[in-house]
């Protein structure tokens, strides 16, 4: 069965929203849960994961909270910190992947992070039982794709295009797909421009999809309720995954 990775922006509109959110999304599909660390300038990411972050922000985000929610959500799905550097190089990497391990986070997606700094980093991820997810993406050459996957853990996440999150452009992913099964047999799971319109289509070949933009637009739809948001959260979970089993 095809995986579904949701992701959502930590202690947006509070912490409790949050975990009750993430657990919901769980009964309605969601396997893999990436939480959000809010960041001022989150360079990989579209207008709408990006107002999530500045809101975030805005509202006193602290990585207590990220703590918080990641100890009541983490003990009973699968889950991910995704950030960018800076803040965990500020805590400190170790201090980082201590406390990850400590409530039972599995591994970390930062895009910023350079594939070749991440061996910096190997070591310590290992020694905490961390996986920092590889990315490959449509411009990478053959070489650069086999050598990158070659030690991948977890997942591989595969970039749909090259650009932002959400802005739902298209590519090829034909020989991308081919090369990266070619030289591993770690899951590969495809994200950006992912939603319930385009799910079944990003989903073949792989073994996977990351849903970002499409759950945070309604997470910062301030004409919805607290429970409007997570139930249509969790319907756009189910069509999605049932769609990309279908």
């Amino acid at each position: 069965m095809k995986k579904l990775v949701g992701y959502i922006t930590a202690s947006y509109p509070d912490n409790n929203f949050t975990i009750d959110l993430a657990l919901n999304m769980k009964e309605s599909g969601v396997d893999i849960l990436e939480l959000g660390i809010p960041f001022s300038d989150p360079v990989a990411d579209g207008p709408v994961i990006e107002k999530a972050n500045l809101l975030a922000l805005k509202n006193g985000f602290k990585l207590k909270d990220l703590f918080e929610v990641s100890s009541k959500i983490a003990p009973q799905m699968d889950t991910l910190w995704m950030g960018y550097l800076n803040p965990f190089y500020h805590y400190g990497i170790e201090e980082f992947f201590k406390k990850a391990k400590e409530f039972g986070i599995t591994g970390e997606i930062i895009p910023d992070l350079p594939f070749e700094e991440t061996f910096i980093y190997q070591e310590l991820a290992k020694k905490y039982e961390q996986s920092i997810i590889t990315f490959v993406s449509p411009t990478h050459s053959k070489e650069r794709i086999a050598h990158v996957v070659k030690n991948a853990t977890k997942f591989i996440y595969m970039v749909a295009y090259a650009g932002i999150t959400g802005s739902g452009k298209s590519e090829d992913l034909t020989q991308v797909i081919k090369t990266v099964k070619e030289n591993t047999k770690t899951p590969l799971y495809v994200g950006f421009g992912v939603d319930e319109n385009t799910c079944k289509e990003k989903s073949v070949g792989v073994d996977g999809v990351i849903v970002g933009s499409a759950f945070v637009k309604h997470i910062i739809d301030d004409s919805l309720s607290y429970n409007e948001k997570i139930d249509k959260i969790c319907k756009i979970s189910k069509e999605i995954k049932e769609k990309i089993n279908g």
